[in-house]
């Protein structure tokens, strides 16, 4: 029957599918981001139910036959478009991905998660990873379990890597972080000899409501559009959509810390710019995704560090910030700010760390996760390996596991492969921030002046616009006419902390 069929009805055929099944895979995010918001506690039970229902319903109906024989039909047709063709191959590849995963073994680990989550808030809150600890050993043999059902050739954790940056090895990450640890701390062995920047002026009371003020005015400022998003509070930060027209963030509030909000709320309309820019008419389709959790967190990352941190970020949100907080802020020199706000110091928290420590932040996940995916590490045995990984990595002490090793939401979401992505993105990020510094010459003046839609324009014509069409390194080649070079992350910083530490030429090899 589909040979009589035109390919332009046969394609249209297969978008209705993959819309239907997006449909509702966004009504199950709709549930894990009001879990995560406003959801009350002894619902639970109920929600983790619908969550799998209709988790496992997704499923079940990607992985039908019928959608691989659709497939196969429509790529056998020679009178494709570039575009029809690129989103069916991708769409192959993700079903042939897909119905390797037993539907019940779907339904088995979306159940856990949901419950895993509310256990590891109450972990946290009590501090105690007894509570978690159950779960997290639950989610390690299901996410081994995965791993078993995609296949991988070398390491299982490359077939759980693999969902967040394709083509992306354990292998290669061990080289790339062998390479980055010595770098990253040659530049903080010499930031160390230096006088520590001063960054009192971030510590003071903050209202909290005037710091919900202040993020919602920054927002709107640099380009979130709230006709077709929101902001909410929420445990852990996070971006969530349920299409380009409805992409949500959540932030946090501490009043005694004006960075703890700021920067975090930065970092999630990098999130959110880059799911509000994806090609609407492409919903439910690979061209309407983004390319990975990589280049995800390079939009995040850019807009938190590369924009969010500079000296002309400084220079014009300053004055905003004095309208908000006068009392907290008079007198000050963006300079001032700038430094504050980039001080290097080794810290507990991830999400609080500076550019530089950041990354041995992820590098201590990413060995603890493989650790746990391969069995070299137990579940029970964990909060040791990270007490012992901070110890050796950043010369910290951890006092408590609320610090510690449940501080992060990630592995009560079961994702584990995640991680990478940030340091990553952070790399991605350095290296788009050069090239779109070339392609706008006046682009300091352009942050001064606070005209953040330039850069999101730039943004939106090299990066949203192509989808899922490229992976990582033929979206980096394409934009920055390489692939991913740490040695461009690393002139950013070390062109950054000389200003920021005063450092003088003479003698200083950075």
């Amino acid at each position: 029957m589909d040979q009589l069929l035109t390919t332009s009805s046969l394609y249209e055929k297969y978008k209705n599918c993959l819309q239907e099944i997006a449909d509702i895979r966004y009504a199950t995010a709709l549930l894990q981001w009001d879990q995560e918001t406003y959801m009350p506690a002894g619902s639970l039970a109920t929600r983790s139910r619908q969550i799998a229902t209709l988790s496992e319903l997704a499923h079940t109906k990607f992985t039908d036959a019928s959608v691989g024989e659709l497939l196969k039909a429509l790529l056998e047709r020679a009178d494709l478009t570039e575009e029809q063709r690129s989103n069916l191959e991708l769409s192959n590849y993700d079903y042939n991905q897909q119905v390797r995963l037993p539907s019940a073994f779907v339904r088995e680990l979306s159940e856990t998660v949901s419950q895993a989550f509310n256990h590891w808030a109450d972990a946290r809150h009590q501090n105690r990873f007894s509570i978690f600890s159950p779960w997290l050993k639950k989610l390690t043999a299901l996410k081994r379990k995965e791993a078993d059902y995609l296949g991988y050739s070398a390491h299982p954790y490359d077939a759980l890597l693999n969902q967040y940056e394709r083509g992306c090895t354990s292998s290669q990450l061990d080289q790339l972080f062998s390479g980055l640890k010595p770098e990253l701390a040659a530049l903080l062995d010499t930031i160390k000899a230096h006088q520590q920047v001063d960054d009192s002026l971030l510590f003071q009371q903050y209202p909290e409501e005037t710091q919900w003020a202040f993020s919602m005015d920054m927002l709107q400022r640099m380009g979130y559009d709230l006709q077709h998003g929101r902001q909410d509070k929420a445990a852990h930060p996070f971006t969530v959509n349920f299409s380009a027209e409805d992409v949500r963030i959540t932030t946090r509030i501490r009043e005694q810390d004006i960075s703890y909000m700021t920067w975090s709320t930065i970092h999630e309309l990098g999130h959110a710019l880059y799911e509000q820019g994806l090609p609407k008419e492409q919903y439910g389709l690979p061209l309407g995704e983004a390319a990975s959790l990589g280049i995800h967190e390079s939009q995040s990352r850019l807009w938190e560090n590369n924009v969010g941190r500079s000296l002309a970020w400084c220079q014009y949100f300053l004055p905003v910030l004095q309208t908000y907080f006068p009392a907290q802020l008079k007198d000050r020199k963006p300079e001032e700010l700038y430094r504050a706000i980039n001080k290097v110091q080794p810290s507990l928290i991830r999400t609080e760390a500076d550019e530089l420590t950041y990354h041995f932040h992820i590098i201590i996940r990413y060995e603890i996760e493989k650790a746990l995916i391969e069995g070299s590490l137990e579940v029970t045995d964990l909060p040791s390996a990270w007490n012992t990984k901070y110890a050796q990595y950043l010369g910290i002490k951890v006092p408590d596991d609320a610090r510690g090793c449940l501080q992060d939401v990630h592995w009560s979401h079961g994702s584990f492969g995640y991680f990478p992505t940030y340091s990553l993105g952070s790399l991605y990020a350095a290296q788009l921030s050069r090239c779109l510094e070339k392609a706008l010459p006046k682009f300091e003046k352009l942050l001064q002046e606070g005209q953040f839609d330039v850069i999101k324009d730039w943004l939106s014509n090299n990066i949203y616009i192509h989808g899922r069409k490229y992976t990582s390194e033929e979206l980096c080649k394409r934009v920055t006419g390489k692939g991913l070079d740490p040695a461009e992350f690393m002139q950013y910083a070390r062109d950054k902390y000389r200003f920021i530490y005063a450092y003088k030429q003479e003698g200083i090899v950075l």
